[in-house]
């Protein structure tokens, strides 16, 4: 969970933007996994939320502490519980028409989605249902998986139009061990 302290000011943080931005997106490399043709997995830990967080302020100028920490309580809904995942799903459609048409034909998605533990149990994601309604879904999910504390082995959509499977690299695994042991203590 962030922090109020975690946070600096937009100014300071474009200062150190250069920075701070390659090591975050060499974090995020780890952490992202595409499932077939349109599915793509960033899972989250505290630093590329604390970063998004940053992000946010930066382009949007946010100043007011109030608007800062309403920016910290909105991402933090990301982590759920204790030991679990936090996901930002994007569906990747370049064609604006084609991607319409799936939103609208995918609306059931993000219930279908799951990550797979070693013994081959499915834990199907908690996601936002504020980023659907009945005529189709956004094309960025944020999704939480109750994993007990176990990283991952692959993730998947048990969708008709989208049954698909990836497994984790052993690098993909570490990562998600090391962000679940941070995000347990």
């Amino acid at each position: 969970m962030i922090k109020r302290e975690d946070i600096i000011d937009y100014i300071t943080y474009k200062e150190h933007r250069q920075i701070i931005r390659p090591n975050i997106l060499k974090i995020k490399k780890r952490r992202r996994i595409h499932v077939g043709n349109y599915l793509t997995f960033l899972f989250e830990n505290n630093e590329t939320i604390r970063y998004q967080i940053q992000e946010m302020i930066l382009a949007e100028k946010i100043v007011k502490e109030a608007d800062i920490q309403h920016e910290i309580d909105t991402y933090n809904e990301l982590f759920g519980t204790k030991g679990s995942l936090p996901c930002v799903l994007m569906i990747e459609i370049d064609d604006i028409d084609e991607r319409n048409e799936k939103l609208a034909l995918w609306v059931d998605l993000p219930g279908k989605i799951y990550v797979k533990l070693e013994n081959g149990q499915k834990i199907f994601a908690k996601y936002d249902e504020r980023q659907i309604d009945e005529h189709k879904l956004s094309s960025v999910q944020y999704l939480n998986f109750d994993t007990g504390g176990q990283a991952p082995m692959a993730v998947g959509s048990d969708l008709k139009e989208l049954k698909e499977e990836q497994g984790l690299t052993e690098d993909q695994i570490d990562a998600l061990s090391a962000d679940i042991k941070e995000l347990t203590s």
